[in-house]
C-alpha cells in the first residue's frame, strides 16, 4: 500500500476482522521537522497509522509562531497567527496534533488563552475576520506523546510492538514545554517528576534509565541557540557527558528542536572541543516505529547527522533475532 494512501483511510480493522471509525486528527509539523528532520515526520505518520489513527494534512499551515519570539513583542500578533493555524483545523472539525514542544506550548497556550479570556478572542477574532475566519474554540491541540499516554495507552502501544527493543538503554529527553506550564499539561502527572514519556518508552521494551539532570533544558529554546550558540552548546555537553559516561544507547527525545540541538550539538562539540560524542537521538515515533518492525531506514535515522553504526547493528540483531523465533 502506498504511504500516503492512509489520507484516504477512515477506518480501521480490528483483530476480530470488524472495521471501526479511525480517530482522525489534523497534523500540524511545524518549521523544523518538514526542513531538518523529515524522518520524525515519516515515522510519526507511520506509527500513529498503525495505531489506527489517521493523520490528515493541515493545508495552509504557518509557523507556530514561536511565542519566545513573537509574544515577547506583541502578544496579540502572537495570538492572532497561532489562531489562524487553530481555526484551519477548527475547520476541518478535529483535534491538532503536533509532533513538537515549541509548537505543542504555543499553539496550546493560544488556545488555552482565547477559551479563557473574552476579550483576547474578540481582539483576534477582529484581526482574523480580515481573511474571513474566526476562532471558535472548539477543538483542543495535542501533543504526540501526550495523545498516545493518555488516548492510546501504553498497553495498547505494547500489544502493537513486534520487535521488543531488550537491551536498548534509553535516556528520555522530555524538553521545557511538553510538561510546562504544568496548568496547561493536565493528566500528564508531576511536572517536577514525570513519568508518562518513561512508560511508553518502555512500552517498546526498552528501557528508559533516570539520570542526573534529566530534566534539564536542551539549552536551544527561546531563541538562545540562534543568538547565543556557545552557551547553549554548553548546556548541551552537559547532559551529553553523562550519557556517554553512562554508556546509554541512544537520546529519544518529543521535540524537532531538541533533537536538533542533540544532533547537529554532537557534530559542533565534537569540532570544538576533540571529543567524540556518537549517540544516535531519537523522536520517540521513530523509537517506536523500530519496534513495529521497521527498518532505521524506514524512519529517516541514518538522515541524522550524528551517526551510529554500531546502534543500527544491534537493531538489526533484534529483528533477526526476533525472525528465527
Amino acid at each position: 500500500m502506498d504511504f500516503w494512501e492512509f489520507m484516504q483511510i477512515m477506518s480501521t480493522t480490528t483483530e476480530s476482522g470488524k472495521t471501526k471509525e479511525a480517530q482522525s486528527l489534523s497534523l500540524f509539523l511545524g518549521c523544523v521537522a518538514p526542513n531538518r528532520y523529515p524522518g520524525i515526520e515519516l515515522a510519526s505518520r507511520r506509527v500513529m497509522k498503525e495505531l489506527g489513527v489517521n493523520l490528515l494534512e493541515l493545508k495552509g499551515a504557518s509557523c507556530c509562531p514561536a511565542p519566545g519570539v513573537f509574544k515577547s513583542f506583541d502578544k496579540t500578533t502572537w495570538l492572532s497567527l497561532a489562531s489562524r493555524n487553530i481555526v484551519l483545523s477548527e475547520q476541518m472539525g478535529m483535534d491538532l496534533l503536533t509532533v513538537c514542544n515549541g509548537c505543542f506550548g504555543s499553539l496550546g497556550e493560544a488556545n488555552h488563552t482565547l477559551k479563557h479570556d473574552p476579550d483576547h478572542k474578540k481582539e483576534v477574532n477582529a484581526k482574523l475576520s480580515e481573511i474571513g475566519m474566526q476562532y471558535q474554540g472548539n477543538i483542543n491541540v495535542r501533543h504526540i506523546m501526550e495523545y498516545l499516554a493518555k488516548d492510546v495507552g501504553v498497553d495498547a502501544i505494547r500489544s502493537k510492538v513486534t520487535v521488543p527493543l531488550d537491551g536498548i538503554k534509553v535516556a528520555v529527553h522530555y524538553g521545557c514545554h511538553l510538561i510546562r506550564p504544568s496548568k496547561e499539561k493536565e493528566g500528564l502527572g508531576s511536572s517536577e517528576n514525570p513519568r508518562f514519556f518513561d512508560d511508553l518508552v518502555n512500552a517498546t521494551g526498552a528501557k528508559s534509565v533516570d539520570y542526573e539532570d534529566k530534566l534539564l533544558c536542551c539549552g536551544a529554546g527561546g531563541g538562545a541557540r540562534s543568538a547565543f550558540l556557545d552557551t547553549t552548546l554548553k548546556m548541551t555537553e552537559k547532559k551529553l557527558d553523562i550519557l556517554q559516561r553512562e554508556e546509554y544507547d541512544c537520546i529519544v527525545d518529543a521535540c524537532p528542536f531538541c533533537h536538533l540541538q542533540f544532533d547537529s550539538g554532537q557534530v559542533q562539540l565534537n569540532k570544538s572541543t576533540g571529543k567524540n560524542y556518537k549517540i544516535p537521538v531519537l523522536h520517540y515515533a521513530q523509537l517506536l516505529g523500530l519496534a513495529f518492525g521497521h527498518t532505521p531506514q524506514e524512519l529517516g535515522i541514518p538522515m541524522n547527522m550524528t551517526c551510529n553504526p554500531a546502534f543500527e547493528e544491534k537493531i538489526l540483531a533484534l529483528s533477526q533475532k526476533k525472525k528465527v523465533e
